[in-house]
């Protein structure tokens, strides 16, 4: 078996890098890293350097590389990309995913799978949500900050999600939290409640975590903005409860004080960031649905060129 995870960064760093740690030795499963540039050129000289709350690593996978000729074929990948990379990589690497392939993505947003479905017809596209704070600290070395470093992935279909239970059994032995789920619009609806209001607010703001946490009128704000993620939520047919609004509230003080959302991260860098996935998308669906997101709506009109 051969398993890509298209995308080395904070996410497909650490979980890729668990996997790598666990089953490159042996070859059983085959390990591909998709990386590029310096990062790429670092992991094939020094393998990758993972810093984790568990303890450091350095893991070297069977292949690195940024080719899909050498990359070969994939029977399971992670597309571990930023959202506004994800055509670009599954047009890159859609001729290595076969009719049987199993694709997973685990990106910030809702819609992940059916765009790649468009994309990858051919494939067996399920979905997937990661909490965890990581990222590339310099070439070749990924960081985890904080999270539950929890991978959910499944679908809304309780017949196939029990086909890959397989999946959860590789990932769990990699010593990965790992979920499978029927339920997963769900998790994705519940993540998409935390980072939404968060990196929309922290973009507008240029506030960390725990700055955000510590100030009563922009914590209060951080609710409001999830009121207006439940709303459209519901009309999606998916009920987030004001339980698990309090609950998701709460999971914000546990974060690190000077941590920072991926979306301010590269903003200050001048990167392009999720803007249109998270709060873009939120504006759009409300529109769509009839659903008022006007705390949404002057946020995106502040960060929007």
């Amino acid at each position: 078996m051969r398993i890509a995870i298209i995308g080395i960064g904070g996410v497909g760093g650490y979980f890729g890098g668990k996997l790598a740690l666990a089953y490159a030795s042996t070859g059983a499963p085959e390990i591909i890293f998709i990386a590029r540039g310096a990062h790429l050129k670092a992991i094939q000289q020094n393998g990758l350097h993972l810093l984790t709350k568990d303890g450091d690593y350095v893991v070297w996978p069977n292949v690195a590389t940024d080719d899909p000729d050498l990359a070969g074929s994939f029977d399971l990948v992670f597309f571990c990309v930023k959202s506004y990379e994800l055509e670009y990589s599954a047009h890159q690497f859609k001729g290595n995913i076969k009719k049987n392939t199993v694709v997973i993505p685990v990106l910030n947003g809702i819609d992940s799978s059916s765009r790649l479905q468009g994309i990858l017809p051919h494939a067996n596209v399920l979905s997937g949500s990661v909490f965890i704070i990581s990222h590339i600290e310099q070439p070749g070395i990924i960081r985890q900050e904080g999270g539950a470093c929890k991978l959910t992935f499944g679908t809304d279909d309780k017949t196939t999600a029990r086909d890959c239970t397989y999946i959860l059994d590789i990932l769990t032995a990699a010593g990965i939290n790992a979920v499978l789920t029927d339920k997963i619009s769900e998790t994705l609806w519940m993540k998409f409640l935390l980072m939404c209001p968060l990196a929309s607010l922290s973009c507008a703001t240029g506030k960390t975590y725990g700055e955000i946490w510590a100030d009563n009128t922009l914590r209060k704000k951080t609710r409001d903005l999830m009121m207006e993620v439940s709303a459209v939520a519901a009309a999606r047919h998916v009920i987030l409860t004001e339980e698990t609004i309090e609950t998701t509230m709460e999971t914000i003080g546990r974060f690190g004080y000077h941590s920072k959302t991926s979306m301010l991260l590269d903003m200050e860098k001048g990167n392009q960031t999720e803007i249109d996935t998270l709060t873009a998308f939120l504006c759009r669906v409300g529109r769509e649905t009839g659903i008022p997101t006007p705390l949404h709506d002057e946020i995106l009109q502040q960060l929007s060129p």
